[in-house]
């Protein structure tokens, strides 16, 4: 009976710009009837998804049952950081239901998992699953290799052959470790390319996934809730790349914060950061930005070229009117002169 009472854990991992924070907001607003509560592990030292998904607190989920953990990955970090956020949240009153972890763009699942082996927390929480989310159109165009139609084609003559590369193999690990899929921006991709996405994802799973196609995060909680896999018990049948390593390292990945005045038209903001993918191979950009004359701040979030960009809520009483845009990529791609240069308004660059 004890393993009942444990309290489950649902670890959400997907690449970069999947859509994780989306989804968490839509669970906080749609619990079906839980009480949540967030750990959100960034990639880099100052966080965003936080800041983001404590604006959709509500009574049930108020701002204190969501921590954010922005100084490193929490699977590395476990005494220090991770057993004693577990432990604050468990403390809380009323306790919560459920912990949602949002893990960075960048993470590998499997060593998280591994620390919830820990004896400190292992008696009290489970993982309850591990949903990994993919970007259906990035997935379909073959976002995660250099040559898609090449790789697969070298691959299915020759399976000896390995034509990985880190961001592919990110990927892969984070499927490898999942109990559901969920398929997000399928109007992006259109019918034909949510069949292929399909199909590269059922081609890297180890064992059969369920696949669930998911529009701005929207999803039936029973769906992605409430599984039982007590994956921490399951580390066998998720398979990794990094299997039999000591430890893993996430130096092929670097990010900057950009610290930005008011821009004077979001069409600016979002040619910017269009440049920036296009110029310095940026692959992943999130944060906000103040727009001269408009009381809300803009949220902006970029994967490669394709940026999006929406008024999220109002500039708080006294809150500083400036923008702050995390900027991540591979290490050599990093150049944090250049980033800024590209991102700094016309207006402010004139001062």
């Amino acid at each position: 009976m004890a393993s009942l009472e444990k309290l489950p854990v649902t670890v959400i991992t997907g690449f970069l710009g999947s859509g994780k924070t989306t989804l968490i907001s839509h669970l906080l607003r749609n619990p079906g009837g839980r009480r949540l509560a967030v750990i959100v592990n960034e990639f880099g030292d100052v966080g965003v998804d936080g800041e983001i998904l404590k604006a959709c607190a509500i009574p049930d989920c108020p701002a204190e049952n969501i921590v954010e953990l922005a100084n490193g990955c929490i699977c590395c970090t476990v005494a220090d950081d991770f057993i004693p956020t577990i432990e604050k949240l468990m403390a809380l009153e009323p306790r919560p239901d459920h912990i949602l972890i949002e893990t960075s763009g960048l993470a590998l699942p499997k060593p998280l998992l591994k620390a919830f082996d820990w004896p400190d927390i292992r008696s009290k929480i489970t993982v309850d699953g591990v949903i990994a989310l993919a970007d259906a159109e990035a997935v379909a165009v073959g976002r995660f290799a250099p040559n898609v139609a090449a790789v697969d084609a070298q691959r299915r003559a020759d399976e000896s052959i390995d034509h990985e590369t880190p961001l592919s193999e990110v990927f892969e690990d984070q499927i490898f470790c999942a109990d559901i899929v969920l398929l997000t921006k399928p109007d992006l991709a259109g019918p034909e390319g949510v069949a292929k996405a399909k199909a590269v994802i059922a081609a890297d799973a180890p064992r059969p996934l369920p696949i669930v196609e998911v529009a701005e995060g929207v999803v039936d909680p029973r769906v992605i809730l409430g599984l039982g896999a007590a994956a921490e018990d399951d580390m066998e049948s998720r398979p990794s790349h990094h299997d039999g390593a000591h430890d893993h390292e996430h130096d092929d990945f670097d990010s900057i914060v950009v610290d930005l005045p008011e821009f004077a038209d979001p069409s600016d903001v979002v040619a910017r950061v269009t440049s920036l993918a296009e110029r310095r191979n940026i692959l992943r950009v999130k944060g906000y930005v103040a727009v001269a004359g408009k009381p809300m701040r803009l949220l902006v979030q970029g994967v490669g070229a394709r940026v999006r960009h929406q008024y999220d809520r109002p500039w708080k009483p006294g809150e500083d009117r400036r923008g702050r845009l995390v900027v991540i990529a591979e290490h050599d791609d990093i150049d944090a002169a250049a980033i800024r240069d590209i991102m700094t308004p016309r207006s402010a660059a004139a001062e």
